[in-house]
Parts: structure tokens; sequence; C-alpha cells
């Protein structure tokens, strides 16, 4: 089983593989990836946002669609290597507000996880996003996701960098200009 981990990582999702893989979720999976941001907001805030998953296609740059069925269930659509999507049914199976939500993912791709809000004090809140899947193709699948970008622990990382820019600044920087800045920019010619 591989295992990754960051700084800020709360003890629950230690180096410990059959700990974390049972904290993010049921049973074991080929991999497990933990990664954390501090936030300098309050725990209530993140989660209330993180938990409208309605949300998450503003920092998650690989979905393409989350089709909410009802206040425990949703459908995911994400983008996979080679201009691909694949797809899960995801059930929330704990939900603490302002603590910590966990989920199981069944489809193109079994996955689990957990994301916890703790207290940092002054710092604000430590997000910690805990993952556990099964890479379609296995380990050869799981380097061709790697190749691409599309792998869990590569897209964690960046999906909760662009958290953070979103919830301290309201925007999510990049090198790209967006339409308005394009509009603004020809006008200004």
């Amino acid at each position: 089983m591989a295992s990754t981990m960051t700084d800020d990582t709360p003890a629950a999702t230690r180096r410990d593989g059959d700990r974390a893989t049972a904290e993010a979720g049921q049973g074991a999976r080929d991999s497990v990836t933990a990664r954390s941001v501090t936030i300098n907001r309050p725990a209530a805030e993140l989660y209330r946002f993180w938990r409208d998953f309605n949300n998450l296609p503003k920092f998650m740059a690989d979905i393409v669609v989350i089709d909410v069925v009802d206040a425990t269930h949703s459908r995911w659509t994400v983008k996979a290597p080679g201009d691909r999507e694949v797809g899960w049914t995801a059930e929330v199976t704990e939900d603490q507000p302002d603590r910590l939500i966990a989920w199981e993912g069944r489809g193109d791709i079994r996955n689990s996880g957990r994301v916890e809000f703790r207290d940092a004090g002054a710092r604000g809140t430590i997000v910690t996003a805990t993952i556990a899947y099964d890479p379609p193709g296995g380990a050869l699948g799981k380097l061709v996701a790697k190749l691409f970008r599309r792998e869990p622990a590569v897209q964690a990382a960046h999906d909760l960098r662009r958290f953070k820019q979103l919830m301290a600044t309201g925007e999510i920087a990049t090198p790209a200009m967006n339409l308005a800045q394009l509009i603004d920019d020809e006008e200004s010619r």
C-alpha cells in the first residue's frame, strides 16, 4: 500500500497505513494519500463551504460535474487521463458539522476519504483531506494518471492550495486571464 503525507497532518492521518486507511473509509485500498493546509478562517465557515458540494468545482480543477442527489448522495464525473471521464456515486458516511465529512464512493474508481477541519488557534483552521482509492489498472494505471497529473495525490495538493486561495482571498490565482480580464484588456486597447 502506498502512503503519502505532508506537514500540518493531524494524528488521525499518520504514516500508519492501516490506521489512515481505516480512518479514510471502509476497508483497504491500493493507495492512501493525505494533504493538509492551514487557512486563516474559522472551521465552521470552511466546513459549510465544503459541505455544499456544488461549491467544489470552484476549486477542484478536474471535476466535470457533481450532481447532488440528496443530503448524503451525489454523482461525480471527473477528468481522467487521455481526455476521458470517469464517475462514481458517493455517499456521505459521517458528517460532524464544523469538524468532518467522510464518504465512500463506488463506480469507475472505488474511493473513500474524509476532510477534517481542526482548530489551529490564531492561525485559523487546519484542513486535511485523506483519500483512499483503487487506481483503475493498478500500479500502471496510477503511473499513467500521475504522468497526466490526474492522480489523486497530486490533485489533492493542488485542490487544497486552490481552496486556501479561494477562502482567503475570494479568488484563485491563475497564470491565465479569465473572460472578464480578457474583455477589460481588449477594451483598454
